[in-house]
Parts: C-alpha cells; structure tokens; sequence
C-alpha cells in the first residue's frame, strides 16, 4: 500500500510540474528577443530638415482652437489653451513648396509665467524613402526663445526604434494672427 500511494503521490507531482510548465509558457509575459530576428542592422543617424505651417486664421487654418480654461482669455501666455493641429511640413518656407508630411497632434499653453507649449505630435511623412514613417515628438517649446530643442521619443516604419531631438526655430510669425512657419532641424537615431 505504501508503494501504490508513492506511486500516486509521484503521478500527481509529475502531472502538476507538466501543467505548470504548459501554463508558464503558454503566458508568457516577456521573453528575450534577437534583435537579428527582427531586423536590426546598423544604427544609423538622419537628418530631417522641414518648415511646418502653423495657421490659425483664416478659412481653412491647419491648427484650431478645442479647448480652454474660464481665465486662458485673460491670461498673458493663454494659459489653459489647446488646440489640435494637421500641420503641413514642406521643403521649403513657402506655402506651395513640396510637400513632405505632416505634423499631427497637440499643443497646450502649460505656463503661467511664459509663452510656452506643450507639443505632443506626430510627424507623418509622405515623400520619399520616408513616406509611410512616423516621427513623435513631446516636448516644452518656448516659442519665442530663438532656439528650441524637443525630444524625438519614438517612431515606425524607418523610424522604428527612434530616438533624437528636434531643433525649432522661427522663421515667420504673425502676431495677430497668430500663423507661423517654423523650421524644424531633426536629428534622428534609428536602426
């Protein structure tokens, strides 16, 4: 009886050590990856170089006004205004230059003290080798510093793995109504 019962108590060891071995794997929760699986190569550095056209006025502005506190009217740096934007990128400062994306997001008046933005967008690109890629960028921008650095925090397509900055800087601005063009130099490390 003794054997039998060892013979039991084995059985259902071994039967328990198998499941939880089935269960373990089969929810894994993180595991390590090759990163030759996936298709890394040599981590390369690229530089981008854009204007992005804010407008704000006019019939068909690119970047409208959603949101704001019950003081953003009164306040100096329009503190508590948001506004979501589809700004065009292009080559060149003029309008009509080629088209290379877009910048998709939003951007928040986060301080009392100064003018300043809290951008969190997306730059989608439609030319070239980079059509299809995505840079995101989130970041304070003192836009009227003459120089302004944001991280890069990430991207797809091209730009997967991506990390590097972004260095804005005003070309035009218009006071009333509030359009601008920026240009945008972006330094970008990906795989």
């Amino acid at each position: 009886m003794a054997q039998t019962l060892h013979k039991y108590l084995n059985t259902i060891f071994t039967l328990f050590i198998f499941s939880s071995l089935h269960v373990t794997q089969s929810h894994e929760f993180s595991r390590k990856l090759s990163t030759k699986s996936l298709g890394f190569k040599k981590l390369k550095l690229t530089h981008l170089h854009f204007y992005f056209h804010d407008t704000i006025s006019g019939d068909h502005p690119t970047a409208v006004l959603v949101a704001q506190a019950p003081t953003t009217k009164n306040s100096s740096t329009s503190f508590g205004g948001v506004f979501v934007m589809d700004d065009p990128l292009t080559v060149g400062p003029e309008p009509n230059s080629t088209l290379v994306g877009s910048a998709q997001g939003i951007y928040a008046s986060d301080s009392l003290s100064e003018v300043r933005l809290l951008m969190a967008l997306t730059f989608v690109f439609v030319e070239g080798k980079h059509n299809g890629s995505t840079l995101s960028l989130l970041g304070s921008n003192s836009i009227f510093a003459p120089l302004r650095e944001m991280p890069i925090v990430g991207g797809s397509g091209v730009f997967r793995f991506a990390t590097g900055y972004a260095l804005a800087k005003t070309h035009t601005s218009n006071l009333t109504s509030l359009d601008a063009i920026i240009e945008y130099n972006v330094y970008v490390l990906h795989y």
